[in-house]
């Protein structure tokens, strides 16, 4: 997501670099670039016009800050526009009490609007809340059986003790035509079982439509009046581009709803609909669907997209995506046993696992600073991931805990058992030998000492991240750069 739409604004912007003030006509001129990168996005004509205005209007006469050139300054000021453009928004779901709160799904067929109502239950489960989702799509009978599915799934492997219940009527999907009400009933039953049940959260997945039609939205307004729902979202897939914009507005219009849901976010589109969305419909991008599991789920931060977009990368939501899967208790065993140069395979293999639950790995890696811009040059293999485990499992665990036990016959055994050359089992040992090493020597060093040896470390050996090519070095001069535009920024602010 935003691949071009990053490589373009950093051209446009670079252009501004070695003036010494930031003037009507090199802004018009960065501008323009600026603005045919927005329309090449799909990003909706009004909005683009209107962004360009307001960056122009911010810019011209600004005297540079005397710690930023005239493009770092241009960076801060569009990033400014960016999130007025997407924000603000409070992406935290409402909760009534008594409950349950009530949530409404609601979107055209092919958005991921059954998909979403599994994940939106797995987020509300790890924080805490028993939901019941009930099915209420009986356009066609697969919808019910599909949401079963994501839900039991959920239900069994999403993080959290609460519960996740699913409820259905699937007889009555023979039923729909012939009687008007019998979705709206379907759904005051399974509020009634949600009352039952003492659940926190009624999430309703409601029927969607190849197109926008009068029958489909009859259906939704008659579930609208009879169970007042306290949240509708609205499920659009970011692939469509303008579209969904448009098709947002006319669910907006009907229904007043309280905010979207933009699916497919991690796939390779334009990137348009996200800027578009809240300046169009008035309705804010709450949740963001980042991918196919149901933990690929997050909440919706324009400060962090636009930092995506401009290279800036998005390192808030990199830790989050850590502390849910490494506990503070294993952080601190893994940095102990490092700083004595203790870390073994197993551990390797532990936190292995833990960085692969969090994403892919180019997903995860356009979130470090300066590196986003880099990434259609990065060649990731997720396949050769997979044969770092291959080879450890299949070491005996005393192998695992110290690898110079791998002789030469060790070495044999372990690459046929793992189907790998030789070659990879002693590379891996190798690297694994020199990281233990590196990683003791940094652990008396300050955060400066730190950053110096991972660079160090970089260069000596680039392999040392397995499974990826291509990464530019380190705490270059794109890291520095971005420091200084975000320190520059929060300097600006103090002063107004």
């Amino acid at each position: 997501m935003f691949q071009n739409l990053s490589d373009r604004f950093g051209v446009a912007l670079r252009n501004l670099s070695g003036r010494g003030r930031i003037t009507e006509d090199n802004v018009r001129e960065a501008m323009g670039e600026v603005r045919t990168a927005l329309l090449e996005a799909d990003v909706h004509l009004d909005v683009v016009k209107k962004f360009c205005d307001d960056v122009l209007a911010d810019a011209v006469g600004r005297d540079v800050t005397k710690s930023l050139k005239p493009g770092q300054e241009m960076i801060g000021i569009v990033n400014e526009r960016l999130v007025d453009l997407m924000g603000p928004v409070d992406s935290h779901l409402m909760m009534v009490d008594p409950p349950p709160t009530i949530v409404m799904m609601c979107g055209l067929q092919g958005s991921g609007k059954t998909t979403t109502c599994g994940k939106l239950a797995a987020y509300l489960k790890a924080r805490g809340k028993n939901v019941l989702v009930a099915a209420a799509d009986l356009q066609r009978p697969a919808a019910v059986e599909q949401l079963r599915v994501v839900t039991e799934q959920v239900a069994a492997e999403a993080r959290g003790n609460a519960d996740v219940r699913f409820y259905a009527e699937p007889e009555k999907c023979a039923e729909y035509g012939q009687a008007v009400g019998v979705a709206i009933g379907v759904c005051q039953r399974a509020l009634r079982e949600a009352r039952t049940q003492r659940s926190d959260v009624l999430i309703l997945d409601t029927a969607g439509r190849l197109h926008i039609d009068d029958e489909l939205m009859g259906e939704l307004d008659g579930i609208n009046r009879a169970l007042k729902p306290h949240q509708i979202y609205l499920v659009v897939d970011a692939m469509i581009g303008q579209d969904a914009v448009n098709s947002a507005k006319t669910f907006h219009e009907r229904l007043a709803i309280d905010g979207v849901i933009l699916t497919k976010f991690d796939s390779d589109t334009r990137g348009g609909a996200a800027l578009s969305v809240k300046h169009v419909t008035g309705a804010p991008i709450k949740f963001l669907g980042t991918g196919e599991k149901h933990d690929a789920f997050e909440e919706f931060h324009p400060e962090r997209v636009a930092g995506r977009i401009l290279g800036m990368g998005d390192v808030v939501s990199l830790v989050e995506k850590a502390q849910q899967e490494v506990s503070e208790e294993e952080a601190e065993q893994i940095a102990a046993k490092m700083a004595e140069g203790k870390l073994t395979l197993d551990d390797f293999l532990k936190q292995l696992r833990s960085i692969r639950r969090m994403g892919p790995m180019k997903q995860l890696l356009g979130m470090l600073p300066g590196v986003g811009s880099a990434l259609s040059n990065v060649d990731v293999d997720e396949q050769q991931l997979d044969r770092l485990e291959g080879i450890v499992h299949s070491m005996t665990p005393a192998e695992r805990q110290d690898v110079k036990l791998l002789n030469k016959s060790r070495v044999k055994r372990v690459s046929r058992g793992s189907g790998t050359a030789a070659s990879d089992v002693n590379k891996l040992t190798k690297q694994f030998e020199v990281m233990q090493k590196m990683t003791k020597q940094m652990s008396g060093l300050g955060a400066m000492g730190k950053m110096k040896a991972m660079r160090e470390l970089a260069d000596a050996d680039p392999a040392m991240l397995p499974g990826v090519r291509g990464l530019p070095r380190l705490g270059g001069r794109t890291s520095t750069k971005t420091a200084s535009v975000k320190s520059g920024f929060k300097r600006r602010k103090r002063k107004k």
